[in-house]
């Protein structure tokens, strides 16, 4: 009696860790939406996305732990595991993982693209006289080959 109720409860427990799992996919994404602004359709291209690599993941743990079998208990756990995370944990992993994502995110702008802004408007300075002076040259023989032709 004991022994089947232990081969019952792994499976439940493997099935609410994969519950868990899902929330925190779930809030992956939530994170990158909260640090990178999107537009509708990548929202919507993001969504599908979520839902078929989360549909991929339940096939696999479908198979992986029960041969492919669909039990009320199976959605069940997988629906205490999510909701558990959810109400607890999920706050906390968001801000946290934002606050990393958007520090990552101004490091890379500060160590990036700020000196390639600055070397960008240092080119633009040294180029200018260079542009002066061909679009100077450029007139002259535009104004030569006009006199020519008069």
């Amino acid at each position: 009696m004991e022994n089947t109720a232990l081969v019952q409860l792994c499976p439940f427990l493997m099935y609410v860790t994969s519950g868990i799992i899902i929330g925190i996919f779930f809030d992956i994404f939530r994170i990158l939406r909260k640090s990178f602004p999107t537009p509708d359709l990548l929202t919507a291209i993001e969504d599908i996305v979520f839902w078929l690599i989360t549909g991929l993941f339940l096939l696999f743990v479908l198979f992986r732990i029960s041969n492919g079998e669909i039990r009320l208990y199976n959605i069940m756990a997988l629906l205490i595991g999510g909701i558990f995370y959810l109400l607890t944990m999920s706050k906390m992993f968001i801000k946290i993982n934002v606050k990393i994502v958007v520090f990552i995110k101004n490091l890379f702008y500060k160590i990036f693209l700020l000196p390639l802004k600055a070397i960008l408007s240092v080119g633009k300075k040294l180029f200018t006289p260079f542009t002066f002076f061909v679009i100077n040259v450029k007139r002259r023989i535009l104004e030569r080959n006009v006199e020519k032709y008069n």
